[in-house]
């Protein structure tokens, strides 16, 4: 057994110090050039000795292997890409979470909710219309009024039932975050919603964090977040722009000023850039809001009117421009330009006016700083220079000491002047407020005047020539 195909199967070392080779010999019975002959049993200096140089080199035989292909073992792709993208229910990896949002209150509230679900979705949660299904619950609440809170207490309570992470936002927490309901719970303050996706990876990671903040520049108080923040419109046609957040009042009934501060505006160029980059994106509607647009400006040497004129000239052709509410003393110095701007072809004529009360004696109460006459001047004032305008006002029923010829005068107004959108409030008084202090109107006497007044707007139709009445009691 001297030829054939050598299969190597183990090394010895004998004590000689010599490498022994034992072989495993298969004979080739075909007739093929025998390689030199070798005993068997004679020891060999090196491997290379028994090949011959007819026998194909290493190089030779790795080139010659061009259609050799490795066979790959099948797996499930579809169960792969499913598990890839479903982890573990107990994982705690941010940004895989499904998240449910809700908000209450006004439209500042609702871009500061679109902000939030915009970053949120761009790190990689997924928003979910769907409460139960949801990871995490991102409740952005109101505190003009005691049921928007009762709602956001109530929401919370549930979240915490159904073993659901939670993080707060909104006016409530920021005005309020010592509550007892909203302790060890994570909050993220209304000027730190561009740091919310920060906020909700600690709550699900199992931390309570809390951002209450303002945003400041060389000690000056900002606006807000950054308006170039991502954003999930829940009208896709319709872009909300937060022109300045708080006010220059001090109202005794309004809990909301706890929250937002005092009157900080975005400067004109960033809201400019904010409403080109929205028409970009397919908007054919902005609306500008803040808790004061009249007063805009005024912290940062500019007004209403100079922003208004610059959102004019980038509206294009077949979008619109809609204002949201002025308190009437910062519109009076503006009434000449307010009333060019709102007959203008793409900004719609309707401006929102908060009376509260047609008494003096009220609104001194209230610390409004005006009078019913200036009220009624900024009204006159529109509908004679603006055909067609829509003027929409609140009024606040049974405010403390409010008696009832305080009451009628404020039915008078609304009779003279039949408004077509009228929001009606039940006095509530929030804690904190000094309206709180104050003596109150009885609940029944609140609840019928309340009740008066929304007969009086059922009984009138400002729109006989166009058919219907918008009707926006609340």
């Amino acid at each position: 057994m001297c030829h054939g195909e050598l299969h190597l199967k183990s090394l010895q070392f004998p004590e000689s110090g010599v490498l022994i080779f034992q072989e495993d010999l298969r004979l080739i019975a075909n007739n093929q050039e025998k390689m030199p002959s070798a005993s068997c049993d004679t020891f060999l200096d090196d491997i290379e000795d028994i090949v011959s140089q007819e026998d194909s080199k290493p190089q030779d035989r790795h080139f010659a292997r061009k259609h050799v292909v490795p066979k790959v073992r099948r797996r499930n792709t579809q169960k792969y890409l499913q598990d890839e993208n479903s982890p573990p229910s107990d994982s705690t990896i941010p940004g895989i979470q499904k998240i449910w949002i809700r908000t209450w209150g006004c439209s500042h509230n609702n871009s500061d909710g679109e902000y939030m679900a915009g970053q949120l979705a761009a790190y990689g949660y997924k928003i979910t219309e769907n409460a139960s299904e949801a990871d995490l619950w991102l409740l952005n609440s109101c505190t003009v009024k005691n049921p928007a809170e009762d709602h956001f207490r109530n929401s919370i309570k549930k979240a915490q039932e159904e073993n659901k992470k939670v993080v707060l936002a909104g006016c409530v927490p920021q005005a309020q975050p010592r509550q007892d309901y909203l302790k060890g719970l994570s909050i993220i303050g209304v000027q730190q919603i561009d740091r919310v996706v920060e906020v909700v990876e600690e709550t699900i990671k199992g931390h309570s964090v809390r951002l209450l903040g303002q945003k400041k520049d060389n000690g000056k108080r900002l606006g807000g977040a950054r308006l170039d923040l991502p954003k999930i419109r829940k009208n896709p046609l319709i872009e909300i722009i937060s022109i300045n957040t708080g006010c220059l009042n001090a109202c005794t009934y309004c809990k909301t000023k706890h929250a937002r501060g005092n009157l900080a505006s975005y400067p004109v160029d960033e809201l400019v850039d904010r409403a080109k980059q929205s028409f970009q994106e397919g908007v054919c509607e902005i609306w500008l809001t803040s808790e004061d647009t009249g007063a805009y400006g005024r912290d940062i040497g500019t007004s209403l009117p100079a922003l208004l004129w610059k959102l004019v000239e980038v509206i294009p052709e077949g979008a619109m421009l809609r204002l949201g509410m002025t308190n009437p003393p910062y519109i009076l110095e503006h009434l000449e330009e307010m009333a060019k701007i709102l007959n203008h072809p793409r900004v719609y004529a309707f401006l929102h006016i908060p009376v509260q009360s047609a008494s003096d004696t009220v609104l001194m109460e209230m610390k409004r700083e005006y009078c019913v006459a200036d009220f009624k001047r900024v009204v006159d004032f529109l509908k004679d220079k603006v055909p067609g305008i829509t003027i929409a006002t609140d009024i606040i029923c049974g405010f403390p000491g409010e008696t009832d010829q305080d009451f009628q005068e404020t039915v008078k107004l609304v009779e003279e002047y039949k408004f077509p959108s009228l929001f009606i409030n039940q006095f509530y008084p929030r804690p904190g407020t000094p309206a709180a202090k104050m003596e109150q109107v009885p609940a029944q006497v609140k609840k019928q005047r309340t009740k008066d007044l929304s007969q009086v707007f059922h009984s009138y139709n400002p729109y006989d020539h166009k058919g219907e009445k918008l009707k926006c009691s609340r």
